[in-house]
């Protein structure tokens, strides 16, 4: 990795600090999932799209792709237009059986990512495949796969090779976890062009591994691109009806990458984590109907952008950076606005976080209210920066419309050129 990095292009201080500038749209760590807090692309455009599934993949975003590589490809390619993450409690009795599993894992991926479908059985037997995709032709999935902090503990001997910042989340800014839906040993990040790509992509996992591997909890989400998207601005939109993902880094900057995302040499890792990244992941419920019932001005003062064009509420297009220099008291932006809160202090690498927001809805709740929410994923380098995030948008406005309900932290494991991913893990080296 680092012999790699020296020949990349270095990213400019000028990236670090304007995406410092433009705080998180949409939501960031806290009551609404994760902050932008690294640079843009190299063009210093804050608010630039970042690595969009789908470069000569046809119609859809998801890209037939390889699964080897010196790192997970579903890190940095995305949002697509469809999601499923889904956590995993393991059965396995020992390590000897765990490193099955995720070569079992590594294989089914393996062929996800390609669109390759399963030798046909006899018709005698169950068939091989659950046919969800039938019609539709080869349709890749991305699937990441990360470990938890409950993989560490007495049952597989991995308790000193845990990555030093992995531990279970706790109670952060307004949280109310339900334990149904939170932490795993396991987690899969499906992405696919349709839902029917995921759920296909869960079963051809959860059936390959058998009884090895438990389904903890789970939640599909989707994607609402604009129709008319602008050049250099972002098309996604959250269910409050905000675009999601201003000033995201640009997952197209390998060297940006390398100091923003992904674990180095010299981080006090474990040598097997090396090429991997942590993953914070909230499950954050919206009070959709409060904030249908709260006026478009003060929803904009909550967010502290324009609804329409994404615009901070200083400026007039969604790459302008706030000026809160010249904005002292808040008059224009307020003190408590969440792209406010969200900027980080410090500008750089080292304050970064790629962020991936997927919608959901799961109906009603018991009080016959819209159940509706963000699926927020972020990798960083350093969990830290999460926890810091989440310390700075406590007591935020925006915890009036939203509660995080579930998620975890995670560990995505490095790429595998060769072998099965993991391997460095629970193989003795």
């Amino acid at each position: 990795m680092a012999e790699e990095s020296g020949a990349r292009s270095r990213p400019s201080r000028r990236a670090f600090l304007t995406a410092a500038a433009t705080g998180g749209a949409g939501f960031a760590a806290g009551a609404a999932g994760a902050t932008l807090l690294a640079g843009p692309p190299a063009n210093g455009q804050a608010g630039a799209q970042d690595g969009r599934a789908g470069g000569g993949a046809g119609n859809g975003r998801v890209p037939r792709g390889s699964f080897r590589g010196e790192h997970q490809p579903g890190v940095l390619t995305g949002p697509a237009l469809a999601c499923l993450v889904a956590a995993f409690h393991c059965r396995d009795r020992d390590r000897t059986a765990l490193a099955g599993t995720l070569r079992t894992l590594s294989d089914e991926m393996d062929a996800l990512m390609a669109g390759r479908a399963p030798a046909p059985n006899a018709a005698t037997l169950p068939p091989s495949d659950s046919s969800l995709l039938l019609g539709q032709g080869d349709q890749p999935a991305l699937v990441t796969l990360s470990v938890g902090a409950s993989l560490f503990d007495a049952r597989y001997g991995l308790a000193d090779r845990r990555p030093a910042e992995l531990h279970p989340m706790g109670l952060l800014a307004n949280d109310r976890l339900d334990p149904a839906r939170t932490h795993g040993d396991l987690l899969v990040l499906v992405q696919g062009d349709h839902p029917d790509v995921c759920l296909h992509a869960l079963r051809r996992l959860t059936g390959a591994a058998g009884d090895s591997l438990r389904l903890a909890w789970s939640q599909d989400g989707f994607a609402r691109p604009d129709a008319l998207a602008t050049a250099g601005a972002t098309d996604n939109r959250n269910l409050l009806g905000f675009k999601d993902g201003t000033g995201n880094p640009d997952a197209g900057n390998a060297a940006l990458m390398d100091r923003a995302v992904w674990v180095g040499a010299g981080d006090g890792e474990p040598a097997w984590a090396l090429g991997g990244t942590y993953v914070a992941v909230r499950l954050i419920r919206m009070f959709v109907e409060r904030w249908d019932r709260t006026s478009l001005a003060a929803q904009e003062r909550v967010m502290g952008r324009r609804k329409d064009s994404g615009a901070p509420l200083d400026g007039s297009r969604e790459t302008d950076l706030p000026r809160y220099a010249d904005d002292p008291r808040g008059e224009r932006i307020p003190l408590d606005a969440h792209i406010r809160l969200a900027n980080p202090r410090t500008a750089g690498p080292e304050k970064a976080m790629l962020r991936r927001g997927f919608n959901y809805s799961r109906g009603l709740d018991a009080d016959g209210l819209l159940d509706q929410g963000l699926v927020f994923v972020s990798y960083q380098r350093r969990l830290v920066n999460f926890l810091q995030a989440q310390e700075r948008l406590k007591g935020e406005p925006m915890e009036a419309f939203t509660r995080p309900e579930g998620g975890g932290f995670f560990y995505a494991l490095p790429g595998a050129r060769d072998g099965y991913l993991g391997q460095g893990l629970v193989e003795d080296q």
